[in-house]
């Protein structure tokens, strides 16, 4: 991997944190953090759970459960619809070649 990673500082649940990221998926995690930070507040604030560790992992298993739940049926499976977009994007490419030929005058 070549891409340059440049720190980025994340704020969650008032700890700051650097972390390495390049600079095309800061927004990205930027918007991971806020949700994280997001989550672990919900949490934190229902007073059920005591502890940042135990706020961590809570959060963790409710959005790896949101993750699995969308996966498996219970929402769109992000990774099947872009695998089905890259074969249609294939097919698109290879079907405009194909008029590209038509219209090349030899």
């Amino acid at each position: 991997m070549s891409r340059d990673s440049k720190g980025i500082d994340i704020n969650i649940l008032g700890r700051e944190f650097r972390v390495a990221c390049p600079e095309d998926e800061q927004e990205t995690l930027l918007s991971a953090a806020t949700y994280l930070d997001k989550k672990m507040r919900e949490i934190r604030d229902q007073g059920k759970v005591i502890g940042v560790e135990r706020i961590a992992v809570m959060a963790a298993l409710n959005m790896a459960y949101e993750l699995l739940s969308t996966q498996l049926g219970g929402g769109f499976d992000m990774i099947e619809i872009k695998r089905r977009m890259s074969s249609m994007e294939a097919l698109m490419d290879e079907t405009l070649a194909e008029q590209n030929q038509l219209f090349t005058t030899p």
